[in-house]
């Protein structure tokens, strides 16, 4: 009993270091999550020769060079598109009132027209004034110079902690493993190997499957000599975190530039062709390779936990999330399999099963008896 209450307050000071400390607590949270995602690269750098510092500095190498492509060459692309986007949406919207929406209404008799214009006014009107938004909000913070100070701070420290983290990983493991008490090992560290195949499973191999769906979208589509196509295949991959919904949602945009484009049922199949082998190839090679048969958390908790992390703690909440509702997922089963291990689950099969005990134990007795 005295362990459990130790439990309870250990809980609720962690809870409350979250709330008091949200912001501060933001770069080691993203420091520790980055340190997790990079820790297997690290140590197949370690498995070639190279010693500890060296494989996390060739990591960092890595991820610089990425980041430098991205900025380079597609962070522009992306904004371009965008604000060709946003350009464009009065005459898509045009398209769609004067041709698409005739045609669904002889079709389905649904008058799409007279939903269209407040939708047209509103999107349209919020899109022009994203700008002067963004540029007030950037002037905020150029007059609030502490804010933007500690802005600048947080974002610098996240490479320092995770370089830090991911040096001393290892370590810090054997540490944590160390305090757990004796009694508990067993179940704390099989309880981790769980969490742990969750979190890969979902973490690591979810976003990397993102990451190759939105490259197929993107390539496939680019290719098409579609407009935006870039920009649809990089927001698919990215909604992708949710199955099937990137898919729905890049295809049907997707559908409606090209038709506006291209005017040809040709263009139509052409993006359905896209779309067709990226789920052709997320089903085949992607998720049996990068997923395996590791149980990832469902699309349902996925989208509650990033809103109610959000609510309850801000951006600390958000990276908390996932971690946390794999935690619980995983303690939540753990949970249920003792449940349905118990007398309370099998309250009457296990009366009789103890009767046959006895009485096949009586019979052995009375054949050994003189």
């Amino acid at each position: 009993m005295r362990h459990s209450w130790w439990g309870v307050v250990f809980l609720v000071v962690l809870v409350g270091c979250l709330y008091l400390l949200d912001a501060v607590l933001m770069p080691f949270i993203a420091g520790l999550i980055l340190a997790y995602l990079a820790d297997p690269l690290t140590n197949y750098f370690q498995r070639l020769g190279m010693k500890r510092p060296w494989a996390v500095s060739s990591v960092f190498l890595v991820l610089l060079l990425i980041l430098i492509l991205s900025l380079l060459v597609l962070i522009p692309l992306v904004v371009q598109q965008t604000k060709q986007l946003g350009e464009a949406l009065p005459s898509v919207f045009n398209w769609v009132e004067n041709i698409l929406a005739p045609q669904v209404q002889e079709w389905t008799g649904y008058d799409l027209g007279a939903e269209l214009t407040n939708v047209r006014e509103t999107l349209v009107e919020n899109w022009r004034d994203a700008g002067s938004y963004a540029a007030q909000a950037l002037s905020q913070i150029g007059r609030s110079g502490m804010a933007f100070v500690s802005w600048v701070t947080y974002v610098a420290l996240i490479p320092v902690v995770t370089f830090y983290l991911l040096l001393d990983w290892s370590r810090l493991l054997s540490s944590l493993a160390d305090l757990v008490p004796r009694q508990w090992t067993s179940d704390v560290f099989r309880l981790a190997q769980r969490c742990d195949e969750v979190l890969s499973a979902f973490l690591r191999g979810q976003l990397l499957v993102m990451l190759c769906l939105g490259i197929i979208y993107a390539a496939g589509l680019t290719l098409m000599g579609l407009n935006f196509g870039l920009l649809i295949g990089v927001v698919s991959g990215l909604v992708s975190i949710v199955p099937f919904l990137g898919f729905i949602v890049g295809l049907v945009v997707a559908l409606i530039v090209a038709l506006f484009q291209f005017d040809t049922w040709w263009a139509v199949l052409g993006v359905i062709a896209v779309f067709g082998i990226g789920q052709a190839a997320e089903s085949v090679i992607l998720q049996p390779k990068l997923l395996g048969d590791k149980i990832g958390l469902h699309p349902v908790a996925v989208i509650f936990a990033v809103l109610a992390g959000g609510h309850l703690f801000g951006l600390t909440g958000v990276l908390l999330a996932l971690p946390a509702a794999a935690v619980i997922m995983v303690l939540l089963r753990e949970v249920k399999d003792r449940y349905k291990g118990s007398a309370l689950y099998d309250a009457e099969q296990r009366p009789t099963e103890q009767q046959h005990h006895n009485d096949g134990q009586g019979r052995h007795d009375e054949r050994e008896s003189p």
